[in-house]
Order: structure tokens, then sequence, then C-alpha cells
């Protein structure tokens, strides 16, 4: 396990959110490990190993020695890597699923026109406020999408965690929208432990009540966090779905880093094998003529 003194600096040289220890940490329930130069999550017998490395994400030589490292821990039986290219000790049957991520540089680019309008409307019609805890409206808003979309069990469970992981961070931001009559139409949530990239981490809205451009605008007050806070970019995390394909291309956001997943079952030797092989005792025996006549 990563000791306290280390987690700083894994979250300050991050370059996408699952290098955010707090952030994995809390909604996943996995230990911090360092390996070599990349961080892992683990429970048990099986690891989640983020390939990329914290000096630079695109050093696949890096990368595959992490994962060297990692197949070598004891009572390890499973291990799932996301990194830039497919582990080259991936088993060939197994096969890989591929995202790309997204970022935006900071100060963002000149906005066209159509979004500039979006925002003036959203400022019209909205109040902003930035804090770092989610109030009531928050939750239930956070409620509602759970209980209204269908979600995978894993992006389910997230959700659900949320509280808590705004409880663990400090480097957190919540941009609220509400309405002239209080009430919540849109928040997100950014992370800004790394130094150098900020996260786009969630955003919800209520559609019943929000007008348009509400999500663009709290991402908006993102962005310029970020810019108070001397990031060079913001990470938007990957496509997933069409939706959120959409909101990226309106904001002109390019992919920066490919994202390839493999997950495999690791089949070690035990103990008994290897040393009946160092003596020599796995050698089939040689048959005499005597014993083919019998």
């Amino acid at each position: 396990m990563i000791g306290p003194d280390r987690l700083d600096r894994v979250s300050a040289e991050a370059a996408l959110p699952e290098q955010v220890v707090a952030y994995v940490r809390t909604v996943s329930g996995l230990q911090p490990l360092l390996i070599e130069s990349c961080v892992g999550y683990r429970a048990e017998e099986h690891m989640v190993l983020v390939g990329y490395p914290l000096h630079d994400p695109l050093d696949q030589a890096a990368m595959s020695l992490a994962i060297d490292t990692a197949l070598n821990l004891p009572e390890l039986q499973e291990i799932t890597v996301i990194g830039p290219c497919r582990p080259s000790q991936a088993p060939h049957s197994v096969r890989s699923s591929q995202d790309d991520y997204y970022q935006l540089p900071i100060p963002a680019p000149p906005l066209p026109s159509k979004l500039k309008s979006l925002l003036r409307r959203a400022d019209r019609e909205l109040s902003i406020e930035t804090g770092q805890v989610l109030k009531k409206d928050h939750r239930h808003l956070i409620n509602r999408y759970l209980s209204e979309k269908t979600l995978e069990i894993g992006t389910r469970r997230i959700f659900q965690k949320i509280p808590s992981y705004l409880e663990a961070s400090s480097t957190c931001r919540v941009v609220s929208a509400w309405t002239a009559e209080g009430r919540l139409a849109a928040f997100a949530i950014g992370e800004y432990a790394s130094l150098h990239t900020a996260f786009f981490m969630f955003c919800f809205r209520d559609a019943s009540i929000a007008p348009p451009g509400s999500a663009d605008r709290v991402f908006f007050e993102l962005l310029q966090e970020a810019e108070k806070c001397g990031q060079t970019r913001m990470n938007l995390e990957l496509r997933i779905h069409d939706g959120i394909r959409f909101f990226k291309r309106k904001w002109n956001a390019k992919p920066f880093l490919p994202c390839i997943e493999t997950a495999w079952k690791i089949s070690k030797p035990d103990v008994m094998t290897g040393i009946r092989r160092f003596l020599g005792f796995s050698k089939k025996p040689a048959v005499s003529s005597s014993d083919k006549e019998s």
C-alpha cells in the first residue's frame, strides 16, 4: 500500500482521474499501491493497474515493467490493465476494449458563437455558486438520476459514492446553477488535485427546470477554476456514449490519450511444481524394452 507521504505525489502527477487516489479508493474500496512508476489498486486476489507511468503516460516500456512487477505479486490471480496500448503480457485469446480520454487546453480556445449564446442565456436565468460540499438538493438530483436511468452496476456504484468522495477529497469543487426560484437546475464536480490537469468528474442536470446551456455553464465555471489553479488542461474523461460524445464535440475537446482495457487471469505454477521441475522429477521416465513387452 502507498504510504501517506506518497499519496499526494501520485495525485499531483495525475493525467487521468484513475490516478487521483482519493477518488478511486473512495468509490472502489480498493487499496492503492505504487507499482514501479504506475499506480495500482488491489483487493485481495485482483488488481487494477493504471498503466500510465506518472512521469510520462505514453511510456510503454515503463508500463510493461510495471505489469511484470504486478504479475509477480504473491497471491494475485487476476489483473485488469488500463493503458495506452494492449499489454504484451496479455494472453492472445483475451480481448481488449478501447476508448479515448478527451482534453481541452487551458486557457480554453475561443468558443463557438452558438456556445457563447447558450452561456449568455444561462447567465440570465441562473445564479452560479461554487463550493465543496453537497447539499440536500444535490443528493436528491443524484438519487433521481439513479432511479430514472438504466446504468451499469459499476457506474451506479460510483454515483452512489459521490458524497463520500467529496468528503474524502479536499481538492474537489462543486459548481451549482440555481434558478431564480432557488431550485437546483444543474451541478458539476471538478477535481484539482493534479498540478497540471483538472478533471471534469460529474455533471447532473434537472431536465424539467434547467434552461438550455445549464450543463455548459457549470462546466465553463470549472474551466475558469482550473485556470485559477494554474492547470494547463481539462481532462473530460472518456467518450462512453453518444450524449457525452456530443458534449465533447460541442466544446471542441480532442482525444489525447488512448484507453485500452485488458483483463485476464494469471496462471502461476504452484510451489511444488517448481521444486519438482528443479530436481528433475518432472521429466517423463524412459520406457525400457521390458516395460514395452509387459
